[in-house]
């Protein structure tokens, strides 16, 4: 028997302010597009804002089914459009907040395990990272380099 240690690592700001120039104004349009999330049922926004190799972004937000689980997260909301819109491009950079209409969100808030797995699935599509900053209504900004740090044991289609 053997014994792995997988180690993750990720860069914390202070808060957006504290975020590099482009940054904040990526995560300035995640938490725009966050506010128009239709989320009746969870009372929990997302918003994501994708920055391409082309310099267009693309947003998403969290759109909520009564038909649990039909809906679909903010993050592959936007993954799965630039990948229609703009299906040559790689994902360079992705912003996601994260909001509560019921209380205060101020630690950062991660994709879920499905947004996880699309992301990866991007990033092993491209050969290329992409940098993950997610937060939640205020507080706090997490950078990831990759979704290994979030994801270390992906599964992909070497697998199949």
């Amino acid at each position: 028997m053997k014994h792995i240690n997988i180690n993750t690592s990720f860069t914390v700001f202070a808060s957006a302010e504290e975020l590099p120039l482009e940054i904040q104004s990526l995560m300035k349009e995640a938490v725009a597009i966050r506010k128009k999330a239709y989320a009746p049922y969870s009372h929990f926004r997302v918003g994501a804002a994708i920055l391409l190799d082309n310099g267009k972004i693309v947003l998403g937000s969290n759109q909520e089914n009564a038909a649990y689980p039909s809906g679909l997260c903010a993050e592959r909301v936007a993954i799965f459009q630039s990948g229609a819109i703009y299906p040559d491009a790689k994902i360079v950079k992705m912003a996601i907040s994260a909001a509560s209409d019921t209380n205060e969100t101020k630690s950062p808030i991660p994709p879920c395990g499905a947004c996880r797995q699309s992301i990866s699935e991007y990033e092993f599509k491209q050969d290329q990272s992409i940098e993950i900053y997610f937060m939640g209504e205020t507080g706090e900004v997490y950078k990831s380099d990759s979704i290994k740090n979030l994801l270390p044991l992906s599964f992909d289609k070497n697998f199949l």
